[in-house]
């Protein structure tokens, strides 16, 4: 990286956490093997003159000061930096898919962006991970009543989610089917238009919900498993879970080397794959997160392994 100029796009950069996310961690990478650091919002991308150009900030010194961003007054066409970086955490709404469809051009125009446009733009968290349906528990892709209460009829609990929720947003664990719970399907399903996804409650869960990190097709050896607090059944850190760095189990590794080769293929780097037990339950490829713990509580650097491998 040594000379090179990076460009992450993410959301403001007072909103990030230096203690915890894997986006400034990345920054800091960068920057330790002699990089230059530089960033932009998705608002800062445009499309003029036949070419792609951003406006965007100079981390001077993100070790220190990640936060800080001294605004560089010029545009800049995106094929002119040596990588970018697309780290902005979802949703992903009409602003994210409009954002990826300029990085697309750009890309088209000779920018060399991870991961790539296309593969953001392709495929959906959660829907991805039905390509890989022999890892997975029962699950059901559904908008209608009655599909659901069929579904219920099958487990006594089961776990509903929107399709586009992140951090254990909107995730409800039903053990009846109430009034009550029919009114949250109706509310989750926009009157039973929207797609949302249903599967039998995996109790694994409470020994945790872990977050594998695929580098170039290939697991990080080290996984951080997320353990519900409190009575929950949620281990998504942003939900109050606990993070503990763990070894990967066989079966883990296996799905992951499977995974692994179809994410190669289709441009994505560096994703996230989620796992309560052996089972996958979403592949997560905008935004991952769980490097900056794993190396907090191991010393093995999940970025800079990726850093190594571009």
């Amino acid at each position: 990286m040594q000379g090179t100029y990076s460009l992450f796009i993410t959301d403001p950069l007072k909103s990030l956490d230096p203690k915890k996310d894997t986006t400034v961690l990345w920054m800091q990478e960068v920057f330790s093997m002699g990089g230059q650091i530089l960033q932009c919002e998705m608002k800062d991308l445009l499309y003029k003159e036949h070419q792609t150009f951003t406006e965007f900030s100079i981390i001077k010194d993100p070790l220190k000061h990640p936060q800080v961003g001294e605004i560089v007054n010029e545009v800049k066409p995106l094929k002119d930096f040596d990588y970018i970086f697309m780290r902005k955490d979802p949703p992903v709404d009409e602003d994210y898919m409009n954002a990826l469809h300029i990085l697309s051009q750009a890309e088209s125009e000779g920018a060399n962006i991870l991961n790539r446009p296309s593969a953001l733009m392709k495929f959906n968290e959660k829907i991805f991970a039905l390509q890989f349906a022999n890892w997975m528990t029962d699950t059901s892709v559904i908008c209608k009543e009655e599909d659901f209460k069929l579904f219920k009829e099958k487990y006594s609990n089961v776990i509903l989610k929107p399709l586009n929720g992140m951090g254990g947003d909107s995730i409800y664990k039903f053990d009846e089917t109430s009034e009550d719970h029919l009114k949250i399907f109706k509310l989750l399903t926009n009157n039973y238009q929207t797609m949302v996804m249903v599967q039998n409650f995996l109790p694994e869960i409470y020994d945790g919900d872990y977050r594998i990190l695929i580098i170039h097709g290939e697991p990080f050896p080290i996984a951080l498993a997320r353990i519900p607090q409190k009575g929950s059944f949620k281990g998504n850190l942003a939900a109050g879970g606990r993070g503990e760095a763990r070894e990967l189990s066989n079966d883990q590794i296996k799905a992951s080397k499977e995974i692994g080769k179809l994410l190669v293929q289709e441009g994505i780097l560096f994703a996230g794959i989620d796992m309560i037990g052996n089972y996958l339950t979403e592949i997560n490829i905008t935004s991952p997160t769980g490097a900056r713990e794993i190396l907090s509580q191991t010393g093995q650097n999940p970025i800079k392994a990726l850093l190594q491998s571009i």
